[in-house]
Protein backbone atom coordinates (compact mmCIF):
# COMPACT_ATOMS: atom_id res chain seq x y z
CA UNK A 1 0.00 0.00 0.00
CA UNK A 2 1.61 3.13 -1.29
CA UNK A 3 0.34 5.22 2.05
CA UNK A 4 1.16 2.62 4.02
CA UNK A 5 4.98 4.61 4.81
CA UNK A 6 5.70 4.74 8.90
CA UNK A 7 8.40 2.18 9.53
CA UNK A 8 7.57 0.17 13.42
CA UNK A 9 10.54 2.06 15.11
CA UNK A 10 9.18 5.45 14.00
CA UNK A 11 5.48 4.86 15.22
CA UNK A 12 6.57 3.39 18.17
CA UNK A 13 8.59 6.23 19.34
CA UNK A 14 5.96 8.80 17.98
CA UNK A 15 3.40 7.08 20.20
CA UNK A 16 5.71 6.31 23.41
CA UNK A 17 5.07 2.72 23.01
CA UNK A 18 7.49 -0.05 22.31
CA UNK A 19 7.73 -1.79 19.04
CA UNK A 20 6.26 -5.12 21.13
CA UNK A 21 3.06 -3.18 21.84
CA UNK A 22 2.33 -2.55 18.38
CA UNK A 23 2.95 -6.02 17.21
CA UNK A 24 0.35 -7.36 20.35
CA UNK A 25 -2.14 -4.32 19.43
CA UNK A 26 -1.94 -6.28 15.64
CA UNK A 27 -2.16 -9.68 16.90
CA UNK A 28 -5.35 -8.23 18.37
CA UNK A 29 -6.61 -6.62 15.66
CA UNK A 30 -6.45 -3.07 17.13
CA UNK A 31 -3.72 -1.83 14.32
CA UNK A 32 -2.99 -2.83 10.96
CA UNK A 33 0.68 -2.66 9.29
CA UNK A 34 1.34 -3.22 5.36
CA UNK A 35 4.23 -5.34 4.13
CA UNK A 36 6.80 -3.51 2.08
CA UNK A 37 8.75 -5.45 -0.83
CA UNK A 38 11.50 -6.30 1.91
CA UNK A 39 8.63 -7.84 3.87
CA UNK A 40 8.96 -5.39 6.48
CA UNK A 41 5.91 -3.29 8.89
CA UNK A 42 4.61 -0.33 7.22
CA UNK A 43 1.71 1.42 8.70
CA UNK A 44 -0.19 4.25 7.56
CA UNK A 45 -0.17 7.81 9.13
CA UNK A 46 -3.74 6.93 10.80
CA UNK A 47 -1.96 5.09 12.90
CA UNK A 48 -0.85 7.33 15.38
CA UNK A 49 -4.42 8.19 16.21
CA UNK A 50 -5.62 4.93 16.57
CA UNK A 51 -3.08 4.30 19.01
CA UNK A 52 -3.67 7.34 20.83
CA UNK A 53 -7.67 6.68 21.24
CA UNK A 54 -6.17 2.61 22.83
CA UNK A 55 -3.76 4.15 25.14
CA UNK A 56 -6.31 6.97 26.40
CA UNK A 57 -9.14 4.34 26.73
CA UNK A 58 -6.50 1.99 28.48
CA UNK A 59 -5.81 4.49 31.02
CA UNK A 60 -9.41 4.82 32.02
CA UNK A 61 -9.45 1.17 32.08
CA UNK A 62 -10.97 0.30 30.01
CA UNK A 63 -9.79 -3.40 28.38
CA UNK A 64 -8.37 -4.00 25.26
CA UNK A 65 -11.99 -6.28 23.65
CA UNK A 66 -13.81 -3.33 24.65
CA UNK A 67 -11.79 -1.02 22.93
CA UNK A 68 -11.82 -3.52 20.03
CA UNK A 69 -15.56 -3.81 20.11
CA UNK A 70 -15.79 -0.09 19.98
CA UNK A 71 -13.54 0.15 16.92
CA UNK A 72 -15.42 -2.50 14.65
CA UNK A 73 -19.04 -0.25 15.45
CA UNK A 74 -16.80 2.18 13.44
CA UNK A 75 -17.81 2.04 9.11
CA UNK A 76 -15.11 -0.13 7.48
CA UNK A 77 -13.36 -0.35 10.95
CA UNK A 78 -11.81 2.94 10.11
CA UNK A 79 -9.60 5.40 12.70
CA UNK A 80 -11.75 7.38 14.99
CA UNK A 81 -12.33 10.88 13.63
CA UNK A 82 -13.68 13.98 15.62
CA UNK A 83 -17.07 13.16 16.01
CA UNK A 84 -16.52 9.18 16.27
CA UNK A 85 -14.47 10.39 19.19
CA UNK A 86 -17.19 12.30 20.48
CA UNK A 87 -19.58 9.59 20.79
CA UNK A 88 -16.55 7.26 21.52
CA UNK A 89 -15.96 8.83 24.62
CA UNK A 90 -19.10 9.74 25.82
CA UNK A 91 -19.95 6.26 26.35
CA UNK A 92 -16.61 5.18 28.08
CA UNK A 93 -17.26 8.70 30.39
CA UNK A 94 -20.21 7.17 31.83
CA UNK A 95 -18.79 3.78 31.98
CA UNK A 96 -16.08 5.51 33.82
CA UNK A 97 -18.68 7.55 35.78
CA UNK A 98 -20.10 4.21 37.03
CA UNK A 99 -16.92 2.43 38.24
CA UNK A 100 -16.19 5.88 40.42
CA UNK A 101 -19.46 5.69 41.78
CA UNK A 102 -19.23 1.94 42.57
CA UNK A 103 -15.54 2.19 44.16
CA UNK A 104 -17.30 5.58 46.53
CA UNK A 105 -19.54 2.75 47.73
CA UNK A 106 -17.04 0.24 48.32
CA UNK A 107 -14.96 2.94 49.75
CA UNK A 108 -17.86 4.44 51.80
CA UNK A 109 -18.91 0.73 52.86
CA UNK A 110 -15.67 -0.48 54.31
CA UNK A 111 -15.21 1.63 57.38
CA UNK A 112 -17.40 -1.05 59.31
CA UNK A 113 -15.05 -3.78 58.19
CA UNK A 114 -11.66 -1.41 59.10
CA UNK A 115 -13.42 -0.25 62.30
CA UNK A 116 -14.35 -3.80 63.84
CA UNK A 117 -11.48 -5.93 62.21
CA UNK A 118 -13.95 -9.10 61.64
CA UNK A 119 -15.63 -10.08 58.30
CA UNK A 120 -17.80 -12.02 59.52
CA UNK A 121 -20.27 -9.00 61.63
CA UNK A 122 -24.02 -9.42 61.34
CA UNK A 123 -25.02 -6.64 59.03
CA UNK A 124 -21.58 -6.50 56.73
CA UNK A 125 -22.50 -5.31 53.19
CA UNK A 126 -19.93 -6.35 51.74
CA UNK A 127 -19.23 -10.11 53.39
CA UNK A 128 -22.35 -11.14 55.34
CA UNK A 129 -25.41 -9.30 54.63
CA UNK A 130 -27.96 -10.22 56.51
CA UNK A 131 -26.02 -12.31 58.14
CA UNK A 132 -25.77 -15.49 56.08
CA UNK A 133 -22.16 -16.27 57.80
CA UNK A 134 -23.81 -16.86 60.83
CA UNK A 135 -24.25 -20.58 59.68
CA UNK A 136 -20.79 -21.03 59.45
CA UNK A 137 -19.55 -20.66 62.92
CA UNK A 138 -18.28 -17.64 64.65
CA UNK A 139 -15.10 -15.02 63.73
CA UNK A 140 -13.31 -14.34 60.59
CA UNK A 141 -15.17 -16.78 58.89
CA UNK A 142 -13.68 -16.01 55.44
CA UNK A 143 -10.34 -15.53 56.67
CA UNK A 144 -10.35 -19.03 58.36
CA UNK A 145 -11.71 -20.83 54.88
CA UNK A 146 -8.57 -18.99 53.46
CA UNK A 147 -5.99 -20.84 55.22
CA UNK A 148 -4.03 -23.45 54.69
CA UNK A 149 -3.09 -26.36 56.72
CA UNK A 150 -0.02 -26.47 58.64
CA UNK A 151 1.92 -29.68 58.13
Amino acid sequence: MEDANLTVGYVAERCGVKVSTLHFYEDKGLIRSWRNQGNQRRYKRDVLRRISVIKAAQKMGLALEDIKAAFLQLPNQRTPDKDDWAQLSATWRAQLDARIAYMQRLRDSLTGCIGCGCLSMAKCPLYNPDDILADDGVGPVILDRAKVPIK
